[in-house]
This record gives C-alpha cells, sequence and structure tokens, in this order.
C-alpha cells in the first residue's frame, strides 16, 4: 500500500481555530495595553493643565502693575479730561488689572489688561474661570474699560464702574468643572487682626493679596484638581499719590 502524508479536515479546523484563538488574545491584550495609555496620557495631560493654570494665574497676578486710568468709556475726549483712577476691579466673579506677564509673551513681552470672569460651565453644568487679555496703551486707552464713577450704597464711596467682560473666541480657559470659583481680596487695617477679606474691593489703593476660591465639582485624589490659592499683591505705591524723598 502507498502511504500518503498530510493533515485531515478535522486537524486542519483545530489549528486554524487555535490561531484564531492566539491572534484574538493578542488583539486584546494590545487593546487593553493601548486604552490603558490613553487614559494614563488624559491624565498626565490633565494634570499639566491643571498644575500650569495655576501656576499662570500666579504669576499673572504676581506681575500686577499699578497703573492709573482716565475713566473715557466713550472714547471721546483727550487724555487728562477724565477722572483718574487706580486702574483694578475687584468683585466676587470678576477681576480687571493690567499684568506684566502674558499668556501670548509670558514675561518678556508688552503688558497686557487681563479680565478675569467666571462663567456657566458646559450645557450649564458648574461653573469655569476664564482670561481676556488686551494690550495695555497707557491710561487713555485702559479708561475705555471705566464707565464712569459712581457711589456704591453699600460702602457709601464714590467708586469706578466697569464695562462687563466679554466672553469669546480668545478667551482662555483657565479652569472648568468648578462647583464653586469666587474672588476674594484682602484688606490691611491699622488695628487687630491688622487684615480682612471682603468680597469687592471698592478703595482707591491695591489689595494686599488675592484669594480664588476653587473647588471641583468632582473630587478626585488620583489627579490635580484646581484648588483655592491664595496670591500676594507686592504693590504699596499709588499712582495718584504724592510721595516725597
Amino acid at each position: 500500500m502507498n502511504s500518503r502524508r498530510g493533515v485531515t479536515l478535522l486537524e486542519l479546523l483545530i489549528s486554524i481555530t487555535l490561531l484564531s484563538l492566539l491572534t484574538a488574545g493578542v488583539l486584546i491584550a494590545m487593546r487593553t495595553g493601548l486604552s490603558a495609555m490613553q487614559r494614563t496620557n488624559a491624565r498626565v495631560i490633565a494634570n499639566r493643565k491643571a498644575a500650569g493654570a495655576q501656576r499662570i494665574l500666579e504669576q499673572q497676578i504676581a506681575g500686577l502693575m499699578p497703573v492709573s486710568a482716565d475713566c473715557n468709556a466713550s472714547g471721546m475726549g483727550g487724555a487728562g479730561s477724565f477722572p483718574r483712577i487706580g486702574f483694578f476691579q475687584g468683585e466676587p466673579r470678576t477681576m480687571r488689572f493690567v499684568s506684566s506677564y502674558s499668556l501670548s509673551e509670558a514675561s518678556r513681552g508688552r503688558p497686557r489688561i487681563l479680565e478675569f470672569s467666571v462663567i456657566p460651565g458646559e450645557n450649564g453644568v458648574g461653573v469655569r474661570l476664564v482670561v481676556n487679555e488686551h494690550l495695555y496703551t497707557g491710561g487713555f486707552g485702559a479708561g475705555r474699560f471705566c464707565l464712569g464713577i459712581f457711589p456704591d450704597p453699600a460702602s457709601g464711596m464714590t467708586v469706578p464702574r466697569f464695562v462687563p467682560v466679554e466672553i469669546g473666541d480668545g478667551s482662555f480657559v483657565l479652569a472648568d468643572k468648578l462647583a464653586v470659583c469666587r474672588f476674594v481680596f484682602r484688606e490691611p487695617l491699622l488695628d487687630p487682626p491688622y487684615e480682612r477679606w471682603v468680597p469687592r474691593w471698592v478703595l482707591p489703593i491695591w489689595p494686599t493679596a488675592v484669594r480664588v476660591e476653587m473647588v471641583p465639582l468632582e473630587a478626585d485624589n488620583s489627579k490635580i484638581t484646581p484648588t483655592t490659592l491664595t496670591l500676594p499683591i507686592f504693590v504699596n505705591r499709588v499712582p495718584l499719590g504724592v510721595y516725597s524723598d
């Protein structure tokens, strides 16, 4: 009898099945590894973004410049013909001042007018902190953000009133998915306790510190989340004041 070497159909089916199972196992392992890598990469990016936003906020406030402005929202008239104010707006959900640090040029560029605003989050869930930047061109140019000087019913003082912050495509999101975000300002006192925190700034000087209170919507200890920042302001000279040598 002549013997013929080969495989049966059953053996062929078994080998194909084993190869398919091995291929499927390799694909599942690769998919699991890629998913884990994507999750890790997303978490690293989120951590870097949160840490970078906090660092930017610290440098922007640290770069605050004590400048004055001609309160002239209409843009009519000439420089010096309008009331001069110390350019600083401090509200619970809005803060506006001039800083030497900007997102576009860091600390090497020209001064910018920074507008911080707390707005509703995506789909109305939570809130987010955004910032606008405008080139600072001097006291007359900064005055277009001031509507005028009006009496404040709460404090009894006359304070500048500013135009609302406009949110657009150029607004940069510093922090998102927040349950709470507000600004509080430290006022120096002559008597103990020598300082207090106020939600609105109405004095003609600058606060000694700004506290940015941020609470995330969801607490997650596995990643960096926005937190409350207390940032000192190293400004003790008022441009409208008179100093002697």
